[in-house]
């Protein structure tokens, strides 16, 4: 890139007396020079925001956001082009059995020409190549359903990308508002903290402490610093610290940068090359399917070889016409037998099973993660927000000279200081308080504002600061401290678990005062004076034990503490701060960096109580995940006390139950950590890496561990964990891309939920594999003995030559059409059965088509089987049992007959089995009407298959012929036994069971 450098006086432009051309010629020649000529970074950033035509103060407004982003584009990286829809529909046809049925109906095509030319004069043959043509729009009315079924899915989980889609902070209209990351356009103003993806390059304005990965982009594995400085000379890319760039994570602090490139035309865009046409791996129950079907379609094919060997044994190949039958029987007995829509109907199954998970809250972000969901043995729950409501209520405030309380509950700032007694708080004690809250407020990156409907409160930022703001409003401490300007930051992380500000005092010559806010013991740790009755004085051991029991007391009560803390330091100059290390121009590189200078000799002034009750339906979702054999483990960073009484309440522990600490956890090897992990299901005071040593701990003991998280520090751990769960609200952007699931409302009900609805899929995925595989096979079952058979059934006419099958090609492949898409699709949704969460998980390796139900799929179709030639047979001359009032007819018109019969049955057959494969165990009659989706998809089918047998030229097409009534009584009757046969099975598989 040309790192020439913006001519000022080509900024200096007032673009509101300017023609509405000319502002928008400005605009694009601006961004144009700031992305392709020159180097921002170069550039100071007021010139940058006066290019881009912003002020910095309130950024964009609506409208002209809304016109930008119609000018330049969506905030996107470029993608592959959509496949179009005349590709994907011709893609249903690539699939190697159905290409050896178009070439077996190429054959069946010129076997009818040659009929047709060498037929005698006045003999009779088919008008028409009614098989070649048949098998033909059954292949594209399955295309058809194939189509339509992709379309579903696709749109199911477009519908999923749209509600994980990362959204970023920025200033417009004066306010921070969070948007759509897409909508991002060149002038907006990002509003950076710790945790969020950088969602566009920008000029830093204003920096503090900040930190950003950019290893996607430089390779550089350490978290970059960045100031806001212009830089004397062109830099390399990972050297820009004045510049953000699109990809990259803030680790530490905050900031604010005017967006100077967005989509393609940042520098992750000119190096992205189509990053998003990268295909998915093929999931464990994927792979598993193709497996099954594979070996499915090989055994299939032998079966195949076997009925045209048997054909050409014992019938013999006597024209041309005997050789094509057998083949296209044999190919159409092959596509028939393998369910080629099992990769659709799974796929629509586990898309419909995931837009039902995202109407209660579970944002699953792949559809295969629904697999490992049903799985789950642990959940590893964060406890503020989702085990408690988020509702972070300041109530108790301790200071040296006493306690108070403050009334009111949740975010609006109404309520007063109380005694604990109900007397009078005395003066001094009030100051004291007022002293603590106004540490807290100043200490604070958090928001209150007012909602667009009267009387209503929102919060920007973290609930826990959010609620100091408020007790400070409460007691007008506040307007109190109002005075007071921050001039830099020492920001909160996990690590420090404490976060602490230098303000200027307005009134006091502009002096500095440090304000801090943490963990009491962690805090307590820095402070060696304390604030009593208006005065400083000296912190003893006797001052330091009566807070730390005061902390417990509290915690004991669930109270969640927090200390408070300030250090007049005497000087306007933060370089004259004592210990403050400065370069040879006096100045500061980064005032984080050193934080033992500015956080020593701190003067404790007092801590909050906050509380934030358990959520009320939390302890019957524990208590299900328990049922489920699921052990929800509690991970906190608050005192141990307090997450103990926090999970006694929920029923994750016992009354007495004690948690484990981070520190205790550190001192442990690798086996006593595995140890204490399969026992211990509380934890308090951890930081992220712990979490990361907890997951690896539980999965080495072969548990499917959950793991919540909400941090930018949780990510390792969430992305570690079989399970990763974001907070949909208070989570960042990087553990959002992390995680497998979002939860829209933090609930840990949502997870329990989500658990349940796992499993139900999963069962309804077994399902309907157990219907289609068992009635497929019914179908080879049929033709392999009806051709085996053949002489004992009446099938093979002892007077006649040639082959002579049981059923048609085109029967079998309608069969195929009618039984394996509308009715398995209606078992994909399947109400879920009442003791779905009254089983142990399921294991990973477990096989989703286990022996057991091998044994179901061969005992059903061998059953299928038996009645469908039972049901020819009776129409037959010769058979075992034979109605002999079909003797007078001849055996071409008893074939077409008995053909239709067992065409018939077998349809039937299917159906019942639809019923009968809902449970492996549980009669097919408890909730038999109970999806109705099943039973609209059995009536459709049955509408379907009387259309065949009763319109004339579709019996033409499949070789049907109507049915007396008493035909109809046979079919039913024969076909219902699939469904008796079935129940005597479960009788026995239960009383098995019990014993």
């Amino acid at each position: 890139m040309d790192d020439r450098i913006i001519d000022p006086s080509a900024l200096s432009r007032e673009p509101h007396v300017e023609p509405e051309d000319a502002k928008e010629t400005q605009e694009v020649k601006a961004q144009q020079a700031l992305l392709n000529d020159v180097d921002p970074s170069l550039t100071d950033a007021d010139q940058v925001a006066q290019a881009l035509n912003v002020d910095p103060r309130t950024g964009l407004s609506s409208d002209e956001a809304k016109r930008r982003l119609d000018k330049f584009g969506p905030n996107e990286l470029a993608s592959a082009p959509p496949v179009p829809k005349w590709k994907k529909f011709l893609q249903q046809f690539q699939d190697p059995l159905v290409y050896l049925l178009l070439a077996a109906t190429a054959i069946s095509l010129v076997a009818w020409i040659i009929e047709k030319v060498n037929a005698a004069p006045g003999a009779e043959g088919e008008a028409l190549p009614f098989d070649s043509i048949v098998i033909v729009l059954i292949l594209i009315v399955n295309a058809i359903l194939g189509y339509m079924q992709e379309a579903k899915a696709e749109e199911a989980v477009n519908a999923l990308s749209e509600m994980t889609a990362p959204t970023s902070n920025v200033l417009r209209n004066g306010r921070v508002e969070r948007i759509n990351t897409t909508d991002i356009v060149p002038g907006d103003i990002l509003v950076l903290g710790e945790g969020d993806t950088v969602p566009a390059d920008g000029r830093l304005l204003a920096a503090a402490s900040l930190r950003i990965a950019e290893a996607s982009l430089t390779g550089e594995s350490v978290p970059v610093s960045k100031k806001p400085a212009t830089l004397d000379s062109a830099k390399a890319l990972g050297d820009r610290a004045n510049m953000v760039f699109n990809g990259t994570s803030v680790t530490q602090g905050t900031g604010r940068a005017i967006v100077t490139g967005t989509g393609m035309n940042t520098q992750v865009g000119k190096i992205a090359d189509l990053l998003q046409s990268t295909e998915d791996e093929a999931t464990p129950l994927q792979k598993e399917m193709n497996h099954v079907s594979k070996i499915l379609g090989i055994a299939v094919c032998i079966i195949a070889v076997v009925v045209l060997l048997a054909l050409a044994v014992l019938e013999g190949f006597h024209s041309v016409h005997d050789v094509i039958d057998s083949l296209l029987l044999a190919v159409s007995l092959a596509v028939a037998a393998v369910p080629e829509g099992l990769a659709a109907i799974l796929t629509v199954v586990l898309a419909l099973g995931v837009q039902r998970m995202a109407a209660h809250h579970a944002i699953v972000k792949k559809l295969h993660s629904v697999e490992t969901l049903g799985s789950a043995s642990v959940i590893c729950s964060d406890k503020t927000g989702t085990l408690t409501r988020n509702e972070m209520t300041v109530e108790r405030v301790v200071v040296p000279s006493g306690e108070v309380e403050l009334t009111g509950t949740g975010y609006a700032p109404e309520g007063d200081m109380v005694s604990i007694d109900g007397s009078a708080v005395p003066e001094n004690v009030a100051n004291e308080v007022l002293a603590t809250l106004g540490a807290g407020t100043l200490a604070n990156d958090g928001e209150l504002r007012e909602g667009e409907k009267p009387g209503t409160w929102e919060i920007v930022g973290d609930p826990t600061e959010v609620s100091l703001v408020v007790a400070a409003r409460k007691t007008h401490a506040d307007k109190k401290f109002a005075h007071f300007d921050r001039v830099a930051e020492i920001p909160f992380t996990s690590e420090r678990k404490r976060m602490s500000v230098i303000a200027r005092n307005a009134t006091d010559a502009g002096k500095l005062t440090v304000f801090a806010k943490g963990a009491p013991d962690v805090l307590l740790s820095y402070c060696d004076r304390i604030y009593v009755n208006g005065a400083i004085r000296k912190l003893t051991e006797g001052d330091r034990q009566d807070i730390l029991d005061t902390v417990e007391r509290l915690s004991r009560e669930a109270y969640r503490t927090l200390g408070e803390a300030f250090r007049p330091l005497e000087t306007d100059s933060l370089a004259q701060i004592p210990g403050i290390r400065t370069n040879s121009a006096g100045e500061i590189s980064d005032i984080s960096e050193q934080a033992e200078a500015i956080e020593a000799h701190l003067v404790w002034c007092g801590m909050v109580g906050i509380i934030d009750p358990p959520r009320t339906e939390v302890r019957d979702a524990v208590a299900e995940a328990h049922r489920a054999g699921i052990r929800t483990v509690m991970i906190t960073g608050d005192h141990p006390l307090t997450a103990a009484r926090i999970a006694s309440d929920l029923g994750i522990i016992a009354k007495d139950g004690k948690a484990l600490t981070g520190d205790e956890l550190d001192a442990m090897d690798e086996a006593q950590l595995d140890k204490a992990t399969s026992e211990v299901s509380v934890y308090a005071r951890v930081a992220p890496e712990h979490k990361l040593k907890i997951v690896k701990s539980l999965q080495r003991q072969g548990n499917i561990a959950a793991m919540t998280g909400d941090g930018v520090n949780d990510a390792p751990a969430v992305k570690s964990a079989d399970i990763g769960v974001a907070m949909g609200i208070t989570g960042t952007e990087v553990t959002k891309q992390s995680a497998k699931m979002i939860l829209a409302d933090d609930n840990f009900s949502t997870i329990v939920a989500a658990v349940r609805e796992g499993r139900g899929i999963f069962d309804n995925i077994r399902k309907f594999l157990r219907y289609l595989l068992s009635s497929n096979v019914g179908e080879v079952f049929t033709v392999f003995f009806g051709v085996v058979f053949a002489g004992w059934l009446g099938i093979k006419n002892p007077e006649s030559v040639g082959v002579t099958v049981p059923l048609l090609a085109t029967q079998l492949l309608w069969i195929n059409l009618l039984t394996d898409a509308a009715p398995a699709l209606a078992m994909g949704v399947d109400p879920m059965t009442e003791d779905v969460m009254n089983r142990k998980p399921r294991k990973l390796t477990d096989r989703v088509i286990d022996g057991a139900m091998w044994g179901d799929i061969i005992y059903i179709g061998i059953i299928m089987a038996i009645v469908t030639l039972i049901g020819m047979d009776m129409h037959l001359t010769g058979g075992l049992f034979t109605d002999r009032s079909v003797d007078a007819m001849g055996h071409d018109a008893q074939m077409v007959e008995a053909r239709t019969m067992g065409f018939t049955i077998l349809v039937f057959a299917q159906l019942f089995n639809a019923i009968a494969s809902r449970s492996h165990l549980q009669s097919a009659f408890v909730g038999l009407f109970s999806n109705k989706w099943l039973w609209g998809a059995i009536g459709l089918s049955i509408v379907l298959q009387l259309l065949v047998i009763y319109v004339p030229f579709l019996n033409t097409a499949f070789g049907t012929t109507p049915l007396p009534p008493m035909a109809w009584l046979e079919c039913i009757g024969l076909a219902f036994f699939v469904l008796v046969a079935s129940e005597i099975r479960k009788i026995f598989l239960r009383m098995r069971a019990k014993k």
